[in-house]
């Protein structure tokens, strides 16, 4: 791996963007406050190609075909728990909704400098955040990243720019987040409760839903930058579609796996809360994004997951065996808001702040 990095031509503060920075004139070698790997020489930054990842047929979920549906719900099953990961057709969202989202995105992040600083982040549970990076106050290494994050549901938001823009999250967001409930039923059936059971125990009707778009230029030095680290997401299921673009690897079996949606489809992971619901036995997975040196990659996460105000832990019917005994519970029951201000409150770490509300079971001797 290439290891030459320019030093840090100006102070960091002088780009508000990695767009702005990208688009310096004859920037041939990054900053090296944007070299990931030299700050973490032990990531691998190889990956398996030749795995394929699981495929949920959405349409199949509400066949009138019993067997039919039985077996989507053993295959979504088996993808949560195998996986934490999988990619879901035939999902009935319009391929013109899901390019005009990405289209609209796009624009955002074109408009000016100073319009798009007006969503600066100061709050991580502000409404509408724009920032660089991840957490700039927290981190010495900075992500090939800008980001847009905002809250979509229970209460609507958008920025006034695009004009369009509004118009489109709002179907977008109605949209995806059926989708969501769909898959978190089927779900909560494959973990051998009713299908509504974990939407009602987290209060799903008012859960939380935010859209978050990434944008990550062009780099000189691909090998050397990350544009997400490590990481996994808070809530319950997040739905992801990108510009064509790849960059997006998942963790299976300790090897980095590259992921490609086919078209008109949604990659979707499991988050922390369904890890903690399932009581452990459906994880979140960890997975990153890289960058290219050829084009822009866009890409545009919808994060599903309990209202602020659920305290979420282990499903009691999930904490008895099938004999009646008593399994214990793997992780300490916390409010969702709480859970998003820590985790977004601080530096991406993997999944160090899941670690923290596991409960340690102390064997017999």
């Amino acid at each position: 791996m290439a290891s030459s990095v320019a030093p840090l031509l100006q102070p960091r503060d002088n780009f508000s963007s990695v767009k702005l920075l990208a688009e310096s004139p004859s920037l041939d070698f990054i900053p090296s406050s944007y070299a990931y790997f030299n700050a973490h020489p032990h990531d691998s930054v190889a990956s398996d190609p030749q795995v394929s990842i699981p495929v949920i047929d959405f349409s199949l979920l509400s066949s009138n075909n019993p067997d039919q549906r039985l077996q989507a719900i053993r295959d979504l099953g088996r993808a949560c728990q195998d996986w934490g990961f999988f990619m879901v057709v035939n999902h009935g969202i319009p391929e013109s909704l899901m390019n005009a989202i990405i289209d609209v995105t796009n624009e955002f992040f074109n408009l000016a400098e100073e319009e798009k600083m007006g969503y600066e982040t100061k709050h991580v549970l502000d409404p509408i955040r724009y920032g660089t990076s991840f957490n700039t106050s927290k981190e010495q290494i900075f992500l090939w990243r800008d980001f847009l994050k905002v809250f979509v549901h229970p209460d609507f938001h958008c920025p006034r720019s695009p004009r369009v823009f509004s118009e489109l999250l709002e179907e977008y967001a109605k949209r995806t987040r059926g989708v969501a409930r769909e898959l978190l039923g089927g779900i909560s059936q494959s973990l051998g409760l009713e299908e509504g059971y974990i939407a009602k125990l987290l209060d799903f009707d008012s859960g939380v839903q935010i859209y978050v778009a990434n944008y990550y230029p062009p780099c000189p030095q691909p090998e050397l930058a990350m544009g997400i680290a490590p990481h996994s997401d808070h809530g319950l299921l997040t739905l992801l579609l990108q510009n064509g673009v790849g960059g997006l690897q998942i963790q299976h079996n300790g090897k980095w796996v590259n992921v490609n949606a086919l078209p008109n489809s949604f990659l979707v992971n499991t988050g922390d809360h369904l890890e903690i619901v399932s009581n452990g036995k459906y994880k979140s997975i960890l997975h990153r994004a890289v960058v290219n040196n050829k084009t822009k990659r866009i890409s545009i996460a919808m994060a599903n997951g309990p209202s602020f105000d659920a305290c979420v832990a282990p499903a009691s019917p999930l904490l008895t065996d099938s004999h009646g005994n008593q399994i214990p519970g793997l992780y300490a029951p916390m409010k969702f808001r709480e859970y998003l201000e820590r985790q977004q409150g601080n530096k991406l770490d993997g999944k160090s702040c899941l670690d923290r509300v596991k409960v340690s079971i102390c064997t017999p001797q």
